[in-house]
């Protein structure tokens, strides 16, 4: 497999940065978050799990960050935001970077993606990693809006839903609200992140599938609900959360009754982005279930709820 960093032209004529790094005969495909996220955020995965010999691959859907970004006031691109454009863009950058009984990480979208692809191409999976992400948004609305008013005092709420009814989300002091929100719920330890001196959010795309920001969920995305169909994934799966997560923890212990071959792991001191809050157990957990599904060691966890990483 090729390593590096390789544009991939598509069959619409569309080109997608991809990249791959690590060795070994474990193969993880990531997906990123957003919608609009990028591949960045994976760049440091094949050296936490390089004593796992797992080789990471990871790209830019299309609109994001290195890939084409199509001007979606366009009518004739418009049909590029769909889910199942994305899924069918999943499968054939796997296709194209000649992958198969491979495991595929999604992040929050990436994680709804990464559902679907196990409901629609089972086949071509030996492992599921679903991070920070339930099988609806329903309740994901609940639950940033529960965290929204446990978080601020009324007034602040009361004048974030002011500004959120009139769209005026330029404006000063609701941004500073939700930097407080991210800071409690999205991203605890940003230090530990990447840093830009421009945004490399695909806005286009994030407003079009999410709204504004991660605690007003308006866009497309409020149609999804794969609820009916959890249970059919069959593929052995890892549930990852962070313990302070914006996706609400219940729903992911429905999920992981519902999956009859799953695993449900907390972060501790993780909000959505919790492999960046807390890396070392993230990857002690991420390693520990790619270690056990490549070595038929993989048992079924059968409790009602998942369990917290604890440091040994």
């Amino acid at each position: 497999m090729h390593q590096g960093s390789r544009i991939v032209t598509l069959d619409n004529g569309f080109h997608l940065f991809t990249r791959t790094v690590g060795q070994g005969d474990v193969n993880l495909l990531c997906v990123h978050g957003g919608p609009g996220g990028t591949h960045e955020e994976f760049e440091n995965f094949a050296e936490h799990l390089k004593d796992h010999h797992v080789r990471v691959s990871m790209y830019d859907q299309l609109g994001s960050f290195y890939s084409d970004q199509p001007d979606y006031t366009l009518p004739e691109n418009r049909k590029y935001l769909t889910i199942d454009y994305y899924l069918s863009e999943l499968e054939e950058v796997r296709k194209k970077l000649g992958l198969d009984h491979f495991y595929l990480l999604g992040h929050s979208w990436g994680g709804l993606l990464a559902q679907e692809y196990a409901l629609h191409y089972p086949e071509h999976l030996q492992g599921l990693v679903i991070m920070s992400m339930i099988d609806n948004l329903d309740e994901y609305i609940d639950n940033v809006n529960r965290e929204r008013e446990e978080t601020l005092s009324k007034r602040d709420v009361r004048y974030m839903k002011e500004v959120e009814a009139e769209q005026r989300f330029d404006d000063p002091k609701y941004r500073e609200l939700v930097d407080v929100l991210n800071r409690h719920f999205a991203m605890r330890h940003p230090e530990n992140g990447f840093q830009h001196n421009v945004s490399t959010m695909a806005t286009p795309v994030y407003n079009y599938f999410q709204g504004d920001n991660e605690f007003v969920m308006v866009g497309k995305l409020t149609e999804w609900d794969r609820r009916a169909d959890t249970h059919k994934i069959k593929t052995p799966t890892l549930l990852t959360f962070g313990d302070h997560d914006t996706m609400p923890l219940d729903a992911a212990e429905r999920m992981h009754r519902e999956m009859p071959n799953s695993r449900l792991v907390y972060t501790p001191d993780g909000g959505h982005c919790h492999s960046t809050d807390n890396p070392k157990a993230f990857f002690h957990t991420l390693g520990e279930f790619l270690d056990d599904v490549s070595s038929h060691r993989f048992k079924l966890k059968q409790a009602v709820g998942g369990h917290t990483y604890e440091e040994k």
